[in-house]
């Protein structure tokens, strides 16, 4: 989903697919809302789940496991079907431990993430909201037993695949094309109907399913990395039923000038490289001797041993998982980048994963985001960025992080778009890139705050507590942070 440059999706926490919705869906009903009965059930409690990394990239889960209850909500897996197949989404529920103010929704993204597991395994960090309110979260539709869900899931392997290259003649895009489409088909046609219905509107249906069968008026929502895109799709459908909503540590969804998104985002990840340019006096340390390289890689590979060379491309892409790190990693890559000067790329291998920069695709993924209708349009966006964003190019960008996505057997269901009036006050958090990205969805509604991180990271509430009190009070009591909060 990039030019094997690190993609975005990946950096906000998506899961690692190989697939994305049929072509020819059934357009979805309109923002009415689903109209299937839901039916809520005593679950069958699982195992206590052992810790693991909360794949947001915030602070790990801290704390003993705590079983929370569990409950079963039927919902269609066509929403446009609501007297279709169902499916069953396990619901997991923490009770207030003091009086409650009602429920609140919580999901990590991915997407993926296995919200029952990690929710039990971190109490101790959502204790103080729980003093006040139900902590409610669930396993998302399609994500089963490989991801530690435990809702349906989509029977699919899934994986990681490399970037490819951005195709260089319209034969090379069609190649790319037949590829991706056979990744795809390898999961579709396990289960063609829920293949075609994992966008983050179905999500955001069946968020509002569970909104039902808790008997909530009006939903309380927290949604990290990529869940933020299930809110901005719940807030889209369901306007009038949204309480509260948090949207931490992610991206706009909610834009009518999608090439204007891209834009900024080049000019944030441009931004983000002029940090590490500033922050110290090696000759590596400078845009001209960076771009110099790059160009250079261009025109011939730097080899990293192992049979491994990395055009400039992929050095752009590599670069963005050190400059992510602020200034714990910078030495690094300017050492890496020292090196490479010199001929060896070694200094950019991933310590984990694939060798090149690689890319999470997936079913929701591939249905939520623009992808390019051809080599012509591919090429003036990727010429545009580059201009933009001299020293990033079109790494950590999703007109690279959907490259993947091109000639998938679905169309975009879910494509961005803007918010609609009369949503109550909303509460974004972020830290570098993520604030300003989310400021853009939040300037679509008056009243809105916004808690920014002046540093790096991904996501604040896990890991920041003075964030985390703020996003608390607003959660619990509608409390909007004072304009200029940071913490």
């Amino acid at each position: 989903m990039i030019t094997r440059a690190l993609v975005s999706l990946a950096l906000l926490g998506s899961a690692t697919l190989t697939a994305s919705p049929p072509a020819g869906a059934a357009p979805y009903p309109p923002a009415a809302g689903p109209s299937a009965a839901v039916r809520l059930t005593a679950g069958t409690p699982t195992q206590d789940p052992s810790t693991r990394a909360n794949p947001t990239g915030s602070a790990p889960p801290t704390g003993p496991a705590e079983r929370m209850e569990r409950l079963d909500v039927s919902v269609p897996v066509d929403w446009s079907k609501p007297d279709g197949r169902t499916l069953t989404l396990k619901v997991g529920r923490f009770r207030a431990t003091g009086r409650s103010a009602g429920a609140v929704l919580i999901a990590y993204g991915g997407p993926g993430a296995p919200g029952i597991k990690l929710t039990e395994s971190m109490p101790q960090l959502l204790s103080e909201l729980r003093a006040r309110m139900d902590i409610v979260t669930w396993d998302t539709r399609g994500y089963g037993e490989q991801f530690e869900g435990t809702s349906t899931g989509l029977p699919c392997v899934w994986t990681r695949v490399p970037i490819p290259a951005f195709p260089e003649d319209d034969a090379e895009f069609a190649r790319m094309s037949d590829t991706n489409r056979g990744i795809a088909e390898a999961c579709r046609n396990r289960d063609p109907e829920l293949f075609a219905n994992m966008s983050s509107a179905d999500h955001a249906r069946d968020m509002e399913a569970i909104r039902k069968a808790l008997g909530e008026p009006r939903l309380t929502y927290y949604g990290a990395s990529y869940a933020g895109f299930y809110g901005q799709a719940y807030a889209r459908l369901f306007p009038g039923k949204v309480r509260a909503m948090v949207l931490d540590g992610t991206w706009n969804h909610s834009t009518a000038d999608w090439a204007a998104e891209l834009e900024a985002t080049a000019r944030q990840n441009e931004q983000a490289m002029g940090r590490f340019f500033a922050s110290c006096e090696e000759r590596a340390c400078t845009p001209s001797f960076w771009r110099r390289l790059v160009a250079r890689a261009d025109r011939s590979p730097v080899p990293a041993g192992a049979g491994v060379a990395y055009d400039g491309r992929d050095l752009q892409g590599l670069a963005m998982a050190f400059v992510r790190q602020g200034p714990q990693g910078w030495p690094a890559l300017s050492a890496a980048i020292e090196r490479a000067a010199r001929g060896d790329a070694s200094g950019f291998l991933p310590a984990r994963g694939l060798r090149y920069p690689d890319a999470a695709t997936g079913v929701t993924e591939c249905a939520d985001w623009p992808r390019f209708a051809d080599r012509r349009e591919m090429a003036a966006t990727v010429a545009r960025l580059n201009r933009i964003a001299p020293g990033t190019g079109t790494a950590n960008t999703l007109a690279t992080a959907t490259l993947t996505c091109v000639g998938w057997p679905v169309k975009v269901t879910n494509p961005p778009s803007p918010l609609p009036k009369g949503l109550p006050p909303l509460v974004g958090a972020g830290a570098w890139g993520e604030s300003d990205a989310v400021a853009r969805v939040l300037a679509q509604v008056p009243g809105s705050g916004l808690v920014r991180h002046d540093g790096p990271g991904h996501t604040l509430y896990l890991g920041n507590a003075c964030a985390r009190a703020h996003l608390n009070r607003y959660l619990a009591d509608l409390v909007v942070p004072a304009k200029g909060t940071t913490c």
